[in-house]
């Protein structure tokens, strides 16, 4: 890069790289830190992402191919005393209510983006810029070190995640369970709509996790079809398992000026910004939708600001903080409702289940909402 850097990302994970395809579109110059790789474990995450994050990643000609994006055509949520909810991608004139992603082919689709866009140079240590931007995730050293605080409210929960291998094909269905101990069990589906291998992600008293980690395989193998119902016949274990505490979390301020700096400012985005119950699949949605915010306040500047002057940032923080909340507040909410059961609250959820499942033009709403659509 002939010229210095106009925005240098911090984080060149999916949000990072993003952002980074997203100005340099722009023809913003932007240097993106990418460490030094490092052998992992199998990486077995897997991302629901909504039409929103698919149009968004489709511009930048970074879609997965049809063999790691597998469409939910449809998705049932089961309350623990008979409440069921369904969402149909038919009844909402869609063709898919969101996309099973898999993680590693997305972050490669990105990657070969990256390497081909001229204005994108990678780099391996932050280099100064008008502006930085942090996508370090939820355990960022740089907001630390920025002295953001970073409020986090933690559930006595941990996530288990898994591929598994159905008896039965998964058909395009993502299938939730909740249970009276506030557990929530996710089958995602993996590979195409008549495929036979889901996602797993359970989310479990802090205490059981340890418990289903350790677990022999034949063991493990029975207490996720129970839990499940069976209703894809026996479930087997494909891959690794791994599990993180759960927890929801928001950063006081989203954007400043860089310590000593003159004239350089930092944005949080993704989850180095905030973070929430993975029940409703939304975590990665937030974050795109943060970093195509980001790049249209940038985008739409007036061509004597700087891409740091602060009032671009105030505007993107304000864009986008009051969606993060209703988010936030909305997967909180349902995590507390199933968490407890006292008196008559079992009964009143589920019969609220049963209602809301009646009530179409709500639906609608909401699954638009999720949807990253505006109506």
């Amino acid at each position: 890069m002939a010229l210095p850097p106009e925005v240098c990302i911090r984080g060149a994970g999916i949000v990072g790289r993003t952002l980074a395809l997203l100005l340099a579109r722009e023809r913003v110059r932007v240097a993106l830190v990418v460490p030094p790789a490092t052998q992992g474990k199998q990486d077995i995450r897997a991302y629901a992402l909504n039409t929103a994050s698919r149009t968004l990643l489709e511009s930048l000609r970074a879609w997965p191919d049809a063999a790691h994006a597998t469409p939910v055509r449809e998705m049932l949520v089961h309350g623990d005393e008979g409440g069921r909810v369904q969402f149909s991608a038919m009844r909402q004139k869609v063709d898919a209510l969101a996309w099973i992603v898999d993680v590693p082919a997305l972050e490669q689709q990105l990657a070969d983006a990256v390497r081909f866009q001229p204005q994108i140079e990678v780099v391996a240590e932050p280099v100064p810029a008008p502006l930085t931007v942090v996508c370090e995730g939820k355990a960022s050293a740089t907001r630390e070190a920025l002295g953001v605080s970073y409020e986090v409210t933690r559930y006595p929960q941990h996530a288990v995640a898994a591929r598994l291998e159905a008896e039965q094909s998964h058909d395009g269905i993502a299938r939730q369970w909740f249970n009276d101990k506030g557990e929530v069990l996710a089958l995602l589906p993996l590979g195409g709509t008549h495929g036979k291998t889901v996602a797993l992600v359970w989310s479990v008293d802090q205490l059981r996790a340890p418990a289903l980690l350790a677990q022999g395989d034949d063991e493990f193998n029975t207490a996720v079809t129970e839990a499940s119902h069976a209703a894809l016949g026996a479930l087997k274990l494909a891959s690794e398992r791994a599990a993180w505490p759960l927890a929801r979390a928001i950063a006081d301020r989203w954007t400043g000026a860089m310590p000593g700096q003159a004239n350089q400012s930092w944005a949080l985005a993704g989850d180095a910004a905030h973070t929430v119950h993975p029940l409703a699949g939304q975590g990665l949605n937030l974050g795109l939708a943060d970093a195509a915010a980001l790049a249209e306040v940038i985008k739409t500047r007036d061509y004597w600001r700087s891409v740091g002057d602060p009032r671009l940032l105030r505007r993107y923080e304000r864009a986008r903080r009051a969606d993060v909340l209703q988010m936030s507040l909305a997967t909180d909410g349902l995590q507390q409702l199933f968490s407890h059961n006292l008196g008559p609250l079992p009964a009143l959820r589920n019969w609220g289940m049963r209602g809301f499942d009646r009530t179409r033009l709500v639906k609608h709403w909401i699954t638009a909402q999720a949807m990253g659509l505006k109506a």
